[in-house]
């Protein structure tokens, strides 16, 4: 039993080149990409056993997607063929002070119309060790929130531990039931907690004094929030927040803190200048905080892993951390000088 198994969906993601505006050129850059498919993904790349679910249309576009998650030796064969269609998304890279912008198109997509029943949990939880969801299946449809409830509840009842990153997305919690609502109740069977400040409050309705709208909050306010998270959830084990502190598009300070009920951890933190792509930039940290959590011995150990391996995600276009344990290590070590390897 060592398989770490995702379950959301992936999507086709269509890219304006370089940092140009949405059809300035008439191109659009195509990969696959989605919050749990990039953990798989990207867990796998780091070397562990991985399988991802989902429901996939059985055309060329899903045919596609199942190839980009085998290339990376993601297992696909708890993978559904129904429904009409895979759910896509924009993205416009933006620079300096302009901000990137996302623009979904998802609606109606194979997954967002799946149900428990369509799932055979036997065969999504065969030799599991470790199950990873986050909070933007919930949020899809009302079928993607039972789906993702009854997947944490299965996961729980044969003792596998449960990862979620909360993942608020704003833009898809259009259904009729708030975010809190959902997640609350999703949250009751998770082990591990993965979110960053606004995630929490947005989520589920942790009240704190700090303001999300600023760039760097004090690690007090970080403490607080992951305290209260912890006392509203007395079977979570740990949660884990990320700390972004966004002075442009292109320059960012990226760090975490991990709160194991007994310990307060605070990570190293990174200057990440001239950024390539930030988008999974927080799938690739809860891939680093699975594998260290999975692999070493300490929490300290495995939340100064995640972070480094996001640190690197940032220099990669695309959603997935295309990043070895070996380059995560090294930068861990100190050598952060990008100077050519030969």
């Amino acid at each position: 039993m060592n398989t770490i198994v995702t379950l959301g969906e992936i999507m086709l993601r269509f890219k304006s080149p370089g940092h140009e505006r949405f059809f300035q050129s008439p191109l659009l850059e195509t990969t696959f990409g989605g919050g749990e498919s990039n953990v798989a993904s990207a867990l796998s790349l780091l070397g562990k056993s991985t399988a991802f679910v989902t429901a996939l249309p059985s055309n060329p576009i899903g045919d596609g997607a199942i190839s980009a998650l085998r290339s990376r030796g993601v297992d696909t064969s708890r993978i559904i063929r129904q429904g009409d269609r895979l759910g896509t998304y924009y993205l416009e890279a933006g620079a300096n002070q302009r901000a990137s912008s996302v623009v979904y198109d998802r609606a109606d997509s194979s997954i967002c119309n799946a149900t428990p029943e369509d799932f055979d949990w036997d065969v999504v939880f065969k030799d599991a060790q470790w199950f990873h969801i986050t909070g933007i299946t919930p949020a899809i449809s009302e079928k993607g929130s039972m789906l993702s409830l009854k997947a944490v509840q299965e996961a729980k009842k044969r003792g596998i531990t449960v990862s979620c990153d909360l993942n608020y997305r704003k833009k898809l919690w259009n259904y009729g039931k708030t975010a809190p609502q959902v997640m609350n109740e999703l949250v009751k069977y998770v082990d591990v907690a993965i979110a960053n400040e606004e995630d929490c409050q947005k989520c589920l309705g942790i009240e704190s004094d700090a303001d999300v709208s600023k760039a760097e909050l004090g690690l007090d306010r970080y403490k607080d929030i992951s305290d209260r998270v912890l006392a509203q959830f007395p079977d979570l084990k740990k949660i884990a927040i990320t700390m972004r502190e966004s002075h442009s598009a292109d320059h960012n300070t990226w760090s975490a803190i991990l709160n194991n009920r007994s310990d307060f951890f605070v990570s190293q933190k990174y200057e990440i200048k001239n950024i390539i792509d930030r988008v999974g930039g927080g799938d690739s940290f809860a891939a680093g905080l699975i594998y260290g959590l999975t692999t070493y011995k300490s929490d300290e150990e495995a939340l100064r892993f995640a972070v480094a391996t996001s640190c690197l995600k940032h220099s990669i276009p695309g959603d997935v951390a295309l990043i070895t344990e070996a380059e995560v290590l090294n930068l861990m070590k100190g050598d952060g000088s990008g100077r050519v390897q030969r």
